[in-house]
């Protein structure tokens, strides 16, 4: 069994997307620093939050999707070092399922690594992944109500309900709160320090292919919202994250560099009140902070910044219309690919198709026609 294990649970929108990406990237490359990272990707660890939380769509899944928590541990159970997992869904168990999670790991030293800044921030910014894959409450009424522990609940971004429900089960030196650098800090800053509390060298390590996810502006994610309920047929999960969320939001809209936008000022000051008791707790709970704990605290003073309802049906138009006329590029240039490699594979067919078969005439027909064509009468001399 692995002598640690370390489970990143999130919060999301707290860098996670770019930790993870640098992650899987040197895979390899962890291995030979004895820190395994389980699995075949960040897929695989998603689908094992599924299992953890005992989402209500997993019997629908492929059987790879309801066993990935199992092989996980299997891998761990067979490494030696230090083990790693990461994603931002395992913040929404229950603390049931939590203490479930860390029994599985056995006899390892287990510690929990909660990534974080101001929930103002996170919140904001997990609303527009919320509409970039397709769904539609509004700003202010974000996270909706659920009955279940799925991945857009509150649970998922309340830094305190986090690390109450998974760190009751653990010495609270094990919980490791990382709070996010300032923004003016070098981008590594973050990965550095993720880095250090693991034991891995990030010098070597290529971030080459290290990945972000950008904001949308209050424009664009308007529009987006308004165009969801007529993809009638993008419901499946997978076209939400293919076509809606990566090629239309981050393809198309995001590029736009659209203005920054703010929750009402009255939900702005309940989540300045959240963000008060949660570090109060933390001062007092004994858990690991890196960093600082004001920086997870609301501003008094923000920059007045425009609310999603501000948007006029004018700006939803010109945005609109410029986002038809980016479709229709596409478009164009899809069907012209699609047009050429038809027609490329059509002549492959024919210069790879078969020789016709020599056609079998009855005997009678040839005699009359060698007869004809060769005037003989009486016998065929051939025949």
């Amino acid at each position: 069994m692995a002598q640690k294990v370390f489970l990143h649970l999130g919060l999301p929108k707290t860098g996670t997307t770019y930790l993870q990406s640098v992650l899987w990237a040197n895979q390899a490359l962890l291995r030979e620093q004895g820190v395994l990272l389980p699995g075949n990707g960040a897929r695989q660890h998603m689908q094992a939050t599924l299992v953890v939380r005992e989402h209500p769509g997993l019997p629908n899944r492929a059987p790879e999707a309801r066993e990935s928590w199992s092989r996980l541990l299997a891998e761990i159970e067979e490494w030696p070092g230090t083990a790693l997992i990461s994603h931002e869904f395992f913040g929404a168990a229950s603390s049931a399922q939590a203490g479930r999670a860390l029994a599985d790991l056995g006899a390892s030293e287990v510690h929990l690594i909660v990534t974080a800044r101001d929930v103002l921030t996170v919140l904001t910014s997990y609303w527009q992944e919320f509409v970039k894959h397709g769904f539609l409450s509004g700003l202010d009424d974000f996270p909706p109500a659920h009955e279940t522990n799925d991945e857009w609940c509150w649970e998922t971004i309340d830094l305190r309900s986090v690390v109450e429900r998974w760190g009751s089960h653990l010495d609270p030196s094990r919980v490791h709160v990382l709070v996010l650098p300032d923004p003016g800090a070098p981008r590594e800053a973050l990965l550095h320090q993720f880095c250090a509390l693991v034991g891995i060298d990030p010098e070597p390590l290529d971030t080459d292919r290290a990945r972000e996810y950008h904001s949308l502006g209050v424009v664009e994610a308007e529009l987006l919202r308004r165009t969801s309920p007529h993809l009638i047929d993008f419901t499946p999960a997978r076209d939400r994250g293919v076509w809606i969320r990566s090629y239309l939001a981050q393809g198309k809209l995001v590029p736009r560099n659209g203005e920054r936008f703010l929750p009402s000022p009255q939900y702005v000051g309940e989540l300045r009140e959240r963000a008060r008791d949660c570090v109060d707790y933390l001062r007092e709970s004994g858990v690991d902070v890196i960093g600082d704990l004001d920086r997870l605290l609301v501003p008094d003073v923000l920059p007045d910044l425009r609310h999603p309802s501000s948007v006029s049906d004018t700006e939803l138009l010109d945005s609109a219309i410029l986002t038809i006329a980016e479709l229709m590029v596409d478009v164009r240039s899809l069907r012209e690919r699609n047009t050429a490699l038809l027609a490329q594979a059509e002549e492959q067919a024919r210069q790879l198709a078969p020789p016709a078969p020599p056609v079998s005439l009855p005997r009678r027909l040839v005699r009359g026609v060698r007869r004809r064509l060769l005037g003989v009468t009486g016998a065929d001399p051939v025949a």
